[in-house]
């Protein structure tokens, strides 16, 4: 037995989705597009500049950061004497002592500014003596080199420790300390200062039973630190 359609259209699945997919875009949304697609490439663009001008001046700063970052004074201790160690017999408040130090600024366009300078003499941790070397301040330039010279009496060395360092004498050398004080700032170009700094140059002295730095450290590089 047949059965007559009457000419109705049978709708399925496929027929309901036909409208949907086949549907055009209109000029309004191309339009639309297009303007989001513009903007985003300004704005991937306006990024892309602005990180690169950020990485030049960092790289820039970066460059004259290390042209320009003050490097420590070096200090060197040439010679040091303590003629009167060699001579027990004399009292230890009587000692005299003469040292050499050489201070170099290694910077190539910073100089140093020296408001002081002053020492101490260190036997076991023990200070025994010290004196101002440096009262008034002074200016050393780039790459430029100070020599210091200074001779001081008037210790405070105990008897017990003048006997401890006669003994060291007898056994053949004597280990001191010199400490070098300062308080200084960095000039660049000479235009622009830097906030003051206190600096501790600690020398090694090594003497003789003589009383006289040994060759072997001679013109040593003494540690600096600041506080």
């Amino acid at each position: 037995m047949h059965h007559q359609s009457h000419g109705l259209p049978i709708h399925g699945p496929e027929n309901n989705l036909k409208p949907y997919l086949s549907r055009p875009h209109t000029a309004r949304y191309y339009a639309h597009r297009v303007r989001e697609s513009l903007s985003t490439r300004i704005s991937k663009f306006i990024c892309t500049i602005f990180l690169f001008i950020f990485c030049l001046v960092g790289l820039i700063a970066f460059i004259l950061w290390l042209s320009l970052r003050p490097h420590k004074p070096r200090f060197f201790i040439e010679d040091f004497t303590m003629l009167t160690l060699a001579q027990p017999n004399v009292s230890p408040q009587n000692a005299q002592v003469h040292f050499n130090v050489t201070i170099r600024n290694p910077n190539q366009k910073v100089e140093v500014h020296y408001d002081s300078i002053s020492c101490s003499l260190y036997y076991k941790n023990q200070q025994i003596g010290g004196a101002p070397i440096q009262t008034e301040a002074f200016d050393q330039g780039f790459k430029n080199s100070t020599i210091i010279l200074k001779d001081f009496v008037g210790f405070t060395i105990s008897n017990q420790l003048w006997t401890s360092m006669q003994q060291d004498r007898t056994i053949g050398t004597v280990t001191l300390r010199l400490q070098l004080n300062s308080v200084l700032k960095f000039e660049i170009f000479s235009k622009w200062d830097t906030k003051r700094h206190k600096l501790h140059a600690n020398c090694n002295v090594i003497l003789g039973p003589n009383g006289v730095l040994l060759d072997n450290y001679r013109d040593k590089k003494c540690p600096v630190y600041f506080t």
